[in-house]
């Protein structure tokens, strides 16, 4: 092992570059992985562009989707609550919300929310790199969730967004048996939320995309692709004028606001997954929540327990991640990896730092 690796890291708003930094070593209580495969997501191009600031540390490793493999364990760590899995080789992803496990969010299970949280990728550094050290705090709170089974690394990888969908998925109250889904955003969230409804028995999902490609691949998951200026009365037609049961805005654009609302079912459910720009206001319509009785929620980060649910839904192979992960980069090639994302080349974009 040589004793400096290529980090992809931030040193100030808008200032990304590959830096050296010195091959982690664990101490006490800390894991080092060995890192197969970064996703990029949204929020990364946040973060590089200088949009993204909050909770973002200058000199962090960027990288929070992440597939890797216990390279060495530091003391004590076998024996420790969050340890009894945890054995070098078998590969491994990280529940990136380090929380502090006593404020009243954490108490009452929602330690995504935790008011003194830490993220991995943000102010922690993430998995843009050869390796990332989990730090024995996160190690202690069973951050490190090894997998079941040997996996592609990509499909891991999906581990974190997919665990925010999950967490959506709970805020909304799930997809029940016979129900129509609308999605709205066909990128690799929406194309989750997509897999996850059908998983759940949906009779229908009727995904949203202004991309032709990104429609074509939702058609070939087994839902339905529309067009933004079709959407409305696709909708009416699939459903007899009925709506849909839940609706999910997969996309931050504050005028969905009131569309998620207009598509809805009697008694729907609308999830505002996506998060919209800061500061950001949208008008609404009061009484379509009032007279129609539906019901509202967002979805933000995710638990642990989350986590662990992607894992085995990953490993059992519910989400197909073939459609969505559709390019992969070595470290050295990450601006095309950022372009790729940004001119919309494919859906989801790895990065492989051992290229």
């Amino acid at each position: 092992m040589t004793s400096t690796m290529p980090t992809l890291t931030l040193r100030g708003p808008g200032d990304v570059a590959l830096v050296d930094k010195p091959v982690p070593s664990p101490g006490p209580g800390e894991v080092l992985l060995a890192v197969e495969a970064t996703t990029i997501c949204g929020t990364d191009l946040r973060i590089i562009s200088g949009e993204k600031t909050s909770g973002v540390r200058p000199g962090a490793t960027l990288g929070h989707e992440v597939a890797g493999r216990i390279a060495a364990i530091g003391e004590g760590v076998a024996g420790s609550p969050g340890g009894a899995d945890l054995v070098v080789g078998r590969q491994a992803t990280v529940s990136i919300v380090v929380s502090c496990g006593c404020c009243r969010a954490c108490l009452i299970g929602r330690e995504h929310l935790c008011s003194g949280l830490e993220l991995v990728g943000y102010g922690i550094d993430g998995g843009l790199a050869p390796y990332l050290l989990v730090p024995a705090r996160a190690v202690a709170r069973g951050n490190v969730i090894v997998s079941p089974t040997e996996l592609p690394a990509a499909r891991l990888a999906l581990a974190e967004p997919l665990s925010c969908v999950l967490n959506g998925h709970h805020r909304h109250g799930g997809v029940n048996p016979g129900e129509t889904v609308v999605v709205i955003g066909g990128g690799p969230i929406g194309l989750l939320h997509t897999q996850l409804a059908l998983a759940g028995g949906a009779a229908r999902v009727i995904l949203c995309d202004r991309h032709e490609e990104r429609r074509a691949v939702a058609r070939g998951l087994g839902a339905t692709g529309v067009a933004p200026e079709e959407l409305a009365d696709r909708v009416a037609d699939l459903t007899g004028g009925w709506g849909a049961d839940v609706v999910v805005v997969a996309i931050g654009r504050t005028e969905l606001a009131e569309t998620s609302l207009e598509l809805a079912a009697p008694g729907g459910r609308v999830s505002w997954f996506a998060g919209f720009p800061k500061d950001s206001q949208s008008l609404l319509t009061p009484n379509t929540v009032h007279y129609q009785e539906l019901t509202v929620s967002g979805g933000s980060n995710a638990r642990r327990a989350d986590v662990h649910d992607a894992v085995r839904l990953l490993a059992a192979g519910v989400i197909d991640e073939t459609p969505i992960v559709t390019h992969t980069f070595g470290l050295s090639q990450w601006p095309k990896g950022i372009d790729a994302v940004r001119s919309h080349l494919g859906i989801k974009i790895a990065i492989d730092p051992r290229r």
